[in-house]
């Protein structure tokens, strides 16, 4: 794997960041505020603060065509901004709930996004012309609890949800005059709005953490607490799917993933650092860390490395004391999102560690992590990462 860039921002928690698809411009979402950073070389420096949030932001995404900025925060709103000669404009979002809006994402299309809260509820959002606002419709049952995770099929219709009722769904969020019909598909053929085109549960009932799409929108992946991985391949409109995988794994439970292709996935989490699955219908496995640690490992490696420090203390009196991981991240991953891709092929992804000082580039797609005090955010090279 490339030796990875690191980006020192502040000495705060960062709860989301995301990139403009140019990659110049990084919105991290810093307490009640959006920093915005431009790259200067090999530096990202701060150019702007998008201000109006009254509590934490929780969520930032940037429109890759548009360049548009949507924020959400425990406040229970939304914000859009937009740039203008004078600056960035905010414009209020109308999502009517009464808990914190957690998560937020633009829909491929751009023409509406979609924030998840601890309300139950998924609020669809889109722009309404005749009042010039944004206004919401609301996505709620089945849902019984917190929405952690969101992420939207290519068709900008179908919208995968993941929650603490151990429930990963997949939604139409098909609106009228918005959203172009579309294409007959496993998930459903007529979709009208709150449609529930898929209900699924792992092994273990355990929160859900991060849900994805394939790039080609015909299979869904989502972890979940149990330190497992699911991938759900759906057969036809109310039909059980014909394929429903569950990896199991000895690691620490996972957060977040993308899929690179059609038969990879990368996910991370507590591990602090990114691991590849590889598979297809028939069946998938971990295939091992995306990372090339020298002396590095999990599991066994850990286990000796602590067998050799007591063994150290009891022949020598040594008493080393080394807290520092041999991974990029030093800290749990929450989030992964791809920086650059391909046809579906990611090249780069950017991953932030919330309890770290830096932010690092490697080559690959996007990583984002989380915690509670510090960041750091990672670009890896997968081409270049040993299998």
């Amino acid at each position: 794997m490339a030796a990875p860039q690191v980006h020192h921002l502040f000495h705060a928690p960062i709860a989301d960041h995301s990139f403009s698809s140019d990659r110049q411009t990084l919105a991290v979402a810093r307490e009640n505020n959006v920093e915005l950073y431009q790259q200067s070389g090999n530096k990202f420096a701060l150019s702007d603060e998008l201000k109006g949030h009254e509590k934490t932001v929780t969520s930032v995404d940037i429109a890759p065509n548009s360049g548009r900025i949507v924020t959400c925060s425990q406040d229970r709103n939304a914000y859009v901004w937009e740039q203008t000669p004078s600056g960035w404009k905010p414009t209020l979002v109308l999502l009517r709930i009464n808990r914190a809006a957690t998560y937020v994402r633009w829909s491929p299309s751009e023409q509406k996004f979609a924030v998840g809260s601890g309300a139950r509820v998924i609020a669809v959002c889109y722009f309404e012309e005749e009042n010039d606002w944004w206004i919401s419709k609301h996505l709620k049952k089945p849902i019984r609890s917190t929405i952690t995770t969101l992420a939207w099929h290519p068709n900008s219709v179908l919208l995968a949800a993941g929650s603490t009722d151990s429930h990963a769904r997949v939604f139409s969020s098909f609106i009228k005059g918005v959203d172009t019909r579309p294409e007959p598909s496993a998930w459903g053929e007529r979709l009208p709005f709150n449609t529930i085109c898929g209900e699924f549960l792992n092994d273990s009932a355990g929160w859900i953490q991060g849900v994805s799409f394939s790039p080609s929108g015909n299979a869904l992946a989502f972890t979940g607490h149990d330190s497992s991985v699911t991938v759900v391949y759906p057969s036809a409109p109310e039909q059980p799917p014909r394929a429903m995988l569950n990896i199991s794994t000895r690691l620490l439970p996972l957060n977040s993933l993308i899929w690179n292709g059609e038969n990879e996935i990368i996910a991370a989490g507590h591990d602090c650092e990114p691991f590849r699955f590889r598979g297809d219908e028939s069946g998938w496995q971990l295939a091992g860390s995306l990372e090339n640690k020298d002396g590095a490992g999990t599991g066994g490696a850990r286990e000796e490395s602590a067998l050799n420090m007591f063994r150290q203390m009891d022949l020598k009196g040594q008493a080393q004391v080394d807290t520092k991981l041999k991974s990029t991240h030093q800290n749990t991953v929450n989030t992964v999102r791809v920086f650059q891709e391909s046809a579906g092929q990611v090249s780069s992804f950017s991953s932030k560690v919330a309890r770290s000082t830096f932010s690092c580039l490697q080559n690959t797609d996007i990583l984002l992590s989380q915690r509670s005090r510090w960041t750091c955010r990672g670009l890896v090279n997968l081409n270049s990462a040993v299998s």
